[in-house]
């Protein structure tokens, strides 16, 4: 089968954005908008090569980007041209003979999620050209040169176009050649162009309201705001197909688990050692508080005399006590700010040498509260939400040492935690800690980093039916 090339359209000057930067560069979450975009084309085990269309003028700056980053799938790199058509053409001729899918994508366009790439991808299996789309929720008119209404179209049967388009490569070839021998340059995408002279159908999925293209400056604001509250999908991060593979990955890992006495960290020792993986739990119970960071030290320097190294470290400890403010003590409230911020913290301070030689993983943990506090347990609803934007800060800080750094979202969770707190609630409705612990296992032999990544009910299901006895 041949390759699926993803080409990244990222030639633009930046008029319409009045910054000094073009927009592709500007930062957003402690990265350059093009490095988002080419971190999910890179990460997506379905893509084999990227090409990226960049202004001459960028040329020098993107390919030490790609050196920075370590992009393994970037194969070349090429001057764009004065539109987006041409740039678009630029990127299809220099398509190898062994290319068979291409994906043509903006690169201010930072948020399409993995599996609408998928999605286009498989479609293309049938389809010879599919295009991203969403609904139009306003009401679309036409006018004409005067700004009367000519025409109010059905609403139902118009979309709002996205990116990545997919194509089979000989079609897309083709569009390009016809529209230079007609002359046509304005062309605005390349679906355009294959419906324009007929060569196929052109198939649409469904894309996403978040999959917005950065234009103009207060895009800026709206994007740094998504990026805060993005999260990635159990579906988002793995190869299902590989799940059993991955998961043997851990074997002979040395992996740290803080909190491995109760609770998910309890799982996720016992599935380590399922796994052949080398396991050490620490918690209160075992004399590892990790609001002390001496104690964590300790803790990570035996582990370290014995086995020579540290593969993973997981923090799993957390505390919750539910009580408006006002009836909380402050050594409660100090408590659960140390417990579960500054433990992180320490932990993550006190594992980088270790997972600098081994070029290792950091896993968090934040809560659903993060997005918005709940009533009744501020200071840990505070400390979540503070767990995001250190994972996403830490991320950054320790990229060039090989260190990845994720946090496990997981929503509400059959555990002591929760039934000290909330009391009996219906086991349907929680997550069994289970599912938690081996996403978070699959997510340490993962390439990411700093991402949030969600874990629902409905991965439990997918879970229990791709593990089968072993779940």
């Amino acid at each position: 089968m041949g390759k699926t090339v993803a080409i990244i359209l990222a030639g633009g000057r930046g008029e319409r954005f009045g910054d000094e930067k073009a927009k592709q560069f500007v930062k957003i979450a402690g990265k350059s908008v093009i490095e988002h975009t080419l971190d999910k084309f890179e990460n997506h085990p379905l893509i084999d090569e990227i090409y990226i269309v960049i202004h001459p003028d960028y040329y020098n700056f993107v390919e030490e980007l790609v050196r920075k980053n370590l992009y393994t799938k970037v194969k070349k790199i090429l001057y764009g041209g004065e539109t987006r058509q041409e740039s678009s053409r630029i990127g299809v001729y220099a398509l190898d003979d062994d290319v068979e899918r291409v994906l043509i994508h903006d690169a201010v366009r930072p948020f399409i999620d993995s599996h609408i790439i998928t999605e286009v991808i498989n479609a293309l299996s049938v389809y010879c050209a599919v295009d991203v789309a969403v609904p139009s929720t306003d009401t679309i008119i036409k006018i004409d040169n005067e700004r009367y209404i000519v025409e109010v179209p059905e609403r139902r049967n118009l979309l709002r176009g996205q990116t990545p388009q997919g194509f089979r490569k000989d079609i897309i070839v083709k569009a390009h050649k016809l529209a230079e021998e007609e002359g046509i340059t304005n062309a605005t995408d390349d679906c355009s162009l294959v419906v324009r002279y007929n060569l196929s159908k052109v198939y649409v999925v469904d894309g996403d309201e978040s999959n917005i293209k950065i234009t103009y400056p207060q895009d800026v604001y709206i994007a740094d705001r998504l990026f805060q509250l993005k999260k990635l999908s159990f579906l988002d991060v793995f190869d299902l197909k590989r799940l059993e593979g991955t998961l043997r990955e851990l074997q002979d890992k040395v992996i740290v688990v803080f909190g491995g006495t109760s609770g998910i960290g309890k799982e996720i020792f016992e599935i380590s050692k399922r796994y052949e993986a080398l396991p050490y739990a620490f918690s209160r119970r075992t004399g590892t508080n990790v609001a002390s960071y001496e104690e964590v030290k300790q803790s990570l320097d035996d582990v370290y005399t014995e086995n020579g190294r540290i593969d993973i470290v997981i923090n799993t400890a957390g505390i919750l006590k539910r009580s408006p403010i006002y009836n909380t003590s402050v050594n409660e409230i100090e408590e659960q700010i140390k417990v579960n911020l500054l433990g992180s913290i320490y932990v993550s301070k006190a594992s980088i040498p270790y997972l600098h030689q081994s070029k290792g993983s950091l896993i968090l943990f934040t809560s659903s509260s993060y997005t918005r506090g709940r009533e009744g347990y501020s200071p840990y609803s505070a400390s979540k939400a503070a767990i995001v934007n250190f994972t996403q800060a830490l991320a950054d800080e320790v990229r060039d040492l090989g260190i990845r750094v994720n946090a496990i979202c997981p929503e509400r969770t059959d555990t002591p935690m929760r039934w000290k707190n909330f009391g009996k609630e219906p086991k349907s409705t929680l997550l069994d800690p289970k599912t938690v612990a081996y996403i978070t296992l699959l997510v340490s032999t993962q390439e990411l980093t700093g991402q949030i990544i969600d874990v629902r009910k409905k991965d439990e299901m997918l879970l229990k039916n791709l593990l089968g006895d072993k779940f």
